[in-house]
């Protein structure tokens, strides 16, 4: 046996006797990974990989501005939101300018499954109801609470029956869905959050949140359809609700256009964000930032503390990841990048049967793949095929079930991107035969 296979086998080993058996890894032959530079992982044999996965170094890894301020703030000072320290504030200050007008109250975590179950707390305080409308696919962090929000997680595998106040409404596809031939798909599928609102009433009760991804990324990586959120957002509101936009993954300006959130392009503006993953560039940030009135009503009495959300290292880091986004000039960058990509990703559509569907904004980029593009049935032995295939060329690729998802480094650069390369043929793709049935966990894992 190689010296390396020695040392793979004997680090999956130490895994499986030390950490708990929920654990995963990626690919048939899993990586040891030693550093990360830029849009590249390096593994033990110092062979580079492009990273296509590892979306929370928005800003590339080991990025020199939240290294240094890091390991100087570090070396300094790391305390509580108990005591007083100028980085807390002035982090708060520069994070809030980067939202619309009344969203300026922040509150510090350490991931975005934290940030959504507080934001889920506070919804309910303010609105004094428990009901929360969801997406279906739609996974929101792992926590108790938010699992129950969750239908990627409560569907799946150890899963559970839909609690009674989650409610959930059809993915707003434009490839697979009821209504994408529809003129006005967005209005057509926010009718489904209108009903879920009906049957919270007829109940006796009313909502207490929607909560929804800027772009859908578990679902399928899937961009909402125009004016979708905005007649969401009147339906939940007008029932008394407040809407909730989770940015842990299309935020931080992966969602190109120029814009740093997801949500800003439906041009709706949510009463609370959660955000987390790029926020710290792999440094354990996350935040919710809400309206005055959202934040007094939380206020009940009770104190919110966090041991590690807000410290000054975090925080130092935070500004230091929005300082990157502006010297680096990743807005534009990501705009222009994202773009090239889907143009070359598109002319693969047009020539593979395998290819039904590339869609996206920015660079938060989902490939459907299918058995054949007149029946769209999922092909998810397709895109595992290709995940293992890239990754056997250098180059890593996810995604849910049967499609192969792009959530790479922000700084990746449209020389890096030429899918001929590091594809594997898609004219040798494995033929499935057709199952004629299928479920959406299996639509949702056709997507690369």
């Amino acid at each position: 046996m190689a010296a390396r296979e020695r040392h793979l086998k004997g680090a999956l080993e130490q895994r499986r006797q030390f950490l708990g058996p929920s654990f995963s890894t990626h690919y048939a032959n899993p990586i040891v990974v030693r550093r990360g530079k830029g849009a590249v992982l390096f593994d033990d044999r110092n062979q580079g990989f492009i990273d296509l996965v590892n979306n929370p170094a928005g800003v590339g890894h080991s990025h020199p501005l939240p290294v240094r301020a890091a390991a100087a703030q570090l070396a300094r000072l790391n305390t509580n939101t108990r005591y007083i320290y100028p980085e807390l504030a002035d982090y708060a200050r520069q994070l809030a300018k980067t939202l619309p007008d009344g969203l300026h109250v922040c509150y510090f975590v350490n991931s975005g499954s934290e940030a959504n179950d507080l934001a889920l707390r506070m919804a309910r305080a303010y609105t004094k109801q428990d009901d929360v409308v969801v997406v279906d696919g739609a996974y929101h962090g792992h926590t108790a609470e938010i699992v129950k929000i969750s239908p990627y997680k409560y569907n799946g595998k150890g899963g559970f029956p839909e609690p009674a106040t989650t409610h959930t409404v059809p993915i707003p596809c434009m490839y697979r869905g009821k209504h994408r031939n529809d003129a006005n798909a967005g209005a057509a599928y926010a009718a489904y959050a209108r009903e879920a609102v009906d049957r919270i009433k007829q109940q006796g009760r009313k909502p207490a949140a929607w909560f929804c991804e800027g772009m859908l990324s578990t679902a399928g990586y899937v961009p909402l359809p125009e004016g979708y959120l905005a007649d969401v957002y009147a339906s939940i509101r007008a029932a008394g609700g407040v809407c909730v936009s989770d940015e842990v993954q299309s935020g931080f300006g992966r969602a190109g256009s120029g814009k740093m959130w997801g949500f800003e392009l439906q041009g709706v503006v949510p009463d609370i964000v959660t955000m987390g993953k790029p926020m710290g560039n792999g440094f354990p940030l996350a935040a919710v930032v809400t309206r005055s009135e959202i934040a007094q009503a939380f206020a009940n009495g009770m104190e919110y503390f966090n041991t590690f959300g807000g410290g000054p290292v975090a925080m130092k880091v935070g500004a230091a990841v929005l300082e990157a986004i502006r010297v680096d000039g990743i807005l534009a960058h990501v705009h222009v990048v994202g773009t090239y990509m889907q143009e070359q990703l598109r002319e693969l559509e047009a020539k593979h049967r395998v290819v039904g569907h590339v869609r996206g904004a920015g660079l938060f980029i989902g490939v459907e793949l299918v058995r054949d593009s007149a029946s769209r049935e999922p092909a998810p032995e397709v895109a595992d095929w290709i995940v293992e295939g890239a990754r056997a060329r250098g180059v890593l690729l996810g995604g849910p079930c049967s499609s192969c998802s792009s959530c790479s480094s922000l700084v990746f650069r449209c020389s890096c991107f030429v899918p001929a390369p590091f594809l594997p043929s898609l004219a040798h793709a494995p033929t499935v035969p057709h199952t004629h049935t299928h479920t959406r966990a299996q639509e949702r894992d056709t997507v690369l």
